[in-house]
């Protein structure tokens, strides 16, 4: 069969562990994969891995996509298209993963021939340490197509910046695409006339340091220049404290910290969801464990302190009894505790392989854009990268927390006055545990 293809993305028919297609906006990068999986997937059986960072259903994954392209291309005499699988007549198989917070279906997906991850961009660390292993049948590929954005991000380090040994990598865009739209080419034309740094990095595909409404612009920048992404061991003579924001839907995420002089050194960090609390305190002890953490206080936000239905006891009270010595965050407003996290940022060390996805996390927080005026709006937005985002911003307002004269007593009953501390809280500087 002839069949229209971008001449760039010729390669998928050739035998590879990695093929990467990374650039800017309308490269067909999407199409031209699940075209070319379509059609190998009528030539032989093949079992193939839709994969994204986030699927909470189907609809958000490539299932439509090869669905249209099955259409297209006359084929449909070949594949069933189910609600959740397409099944080729051959034997041939597509099933559809989200990433994150999936690991358990994931690690047990077998017998891959093809994984193809779309949009992924913003594939964490977490992700591709469990994907990759997971693919392991002889000859197996992984197919990895996205738009480009920051240069920081773990996808375009891990496959553009620093492919893996024998991986096929082309930028394409809007310029190789055989079907690109001829109101699209002149929106690009538009742009680039209008506003030329802003064409490369949307439809040239060139990179940007810091999204557009970034929170911490000028913080992620500075620690960038200054080399405070990097390694930053465990100094077994100083406690790790920890720093939470709580979900149950949605993420729990924990940022692990010790002071060694005037530094703040964020050693670790982690993220999941789905999970009885009892689970976050055994990673705590994993850690304890592997890494030989030493633990000193764990700061919980105030929502820790309410009952669960599924437990007579609260989040606060589970910790206290695990043996664990808790703090709870003095409750501020969100802009408070941005300035806060500013303020704190140039004294912060981040250890870049451990704490990659919480890292991955602040240079994505962003402001949200206000629906009538198109500006950005106060109000940072809601989305996978505030949990970790939440829990840093926890973590500055509470090594700023000032003590009470006479410390807390470890256990669960000791209820000291809670109001003073936080009256305190908006008035005193530097006078907590990392003062």
């Amino acid at each position: 069969m002839r069949v229209e293809f971008p001449e760039k993305l010729d390669f998928l028919f050739e035998p590879a562990r990695y093929k990467i297609a990374y650039g800017g906006r309308g490269g067909a990068k999407s199409w031209g994969f699940g075209r070319a999986l379509v059609i190998l997937g009528a030539q032989r059986k093949l079992r193939v891995l839709c994969a994204r960072e986030f699927q909470n259903s189907i609809a958000e994954s490539a299932h439509a996509l090869l669905a249209q392209q099955i259409d297209l291309l006359g084929l449909s005499h070949l594949y069933d298209t189910q609600e959740k699988r397409i099944l080729g007549t051959n034997g041939t198989e597509f099933i559809f993963k989200g990433l994150r917070h999936n690991v358990a279906s994931v690690k047990s997906t077998e017998g891959v021939d093809v994984c193809w991850v779309e949009e992924a961009r913003t594939v964490s660390k977490t992700s591709w340490d469990v994907l990759i292993p997971t693919i392991r049948k002889e000859g197996s590929e992984i197919w990895i197509s996205f738009n480009t954005e920051l240069e920081g991000d773990e996808t375009y380090q891990r496959f553009v910046v620093h492919p893996p040994t024998g991986a096929r990598v082309v930028k394409i865009g809007w310029e190789d695409n055989p079907w690109f739209p001829d109101v699209l080419r002149q929106e690009a034309l538009d742009l680039k006339a209008r506003d030329p740094v802003a064409y490369e990095t949307v439809w040239g595909g060139h990179c940007k340091q810091v999204l557009d409404g970034a929170i911490y612009t000028h913080e992620i920048l500075a620690a960038s220049r200054d080399g405070r992404f990097r390694k930053v061991p465990y100094d077994p003579t100083k406690p790790v404290h920890t720093f939470w924001d709580l979900g149950r839907a949605d993420k729990t995420s924990v940022w692990f910290a010790q002071q060694v002089g005037f530094e703040f050194r964020l050693i670790d960090f982690y993220e999941s969801r789905g999970h009885f609390f009892r689970h976050y305190l055994d990673e705590l002890d994993g850690k304890a464990t592997e890494l030989g953490y030493v633990y000193g206080e764990h700061w919980l936000p105030h929502d820790a302190q309410n009952e669960l239905l599924a437990s007579e006891r609260t989040i606060e009270q589970q910790m206290w009894a695990a043996g664990h010595q808790v703090r709870i965050t003095p409750k501020l407003s969100v802009a408070s505790g941005i300035d806060a996290a500013r303020q704190v940022f140039a004294r912060c060390f981040f250890d870049e392989e451990r704490c990659a996805d919480g890292i991955q996390a602040l240079r994505n927080y962003r402001y949200d854009v206000d629906e009538k005026t198109q500006a950005f709006s106060k109000n940072p937005l809601h989305d996978w990268a505030s949990h970790a985002a939440d829990a840093f911003r926890y973590f500055a307002v509470a090594i700023a927390e000032p003590r009470p004269d006479d410390p807390p007593v470890n256990t669960p009953n000791d209820r000291y006055d809670r109001r003073r501390r936080r009256e305190r809280a908006e008035t005193t500087q530097g006078t907590g545990w990392a003062a």
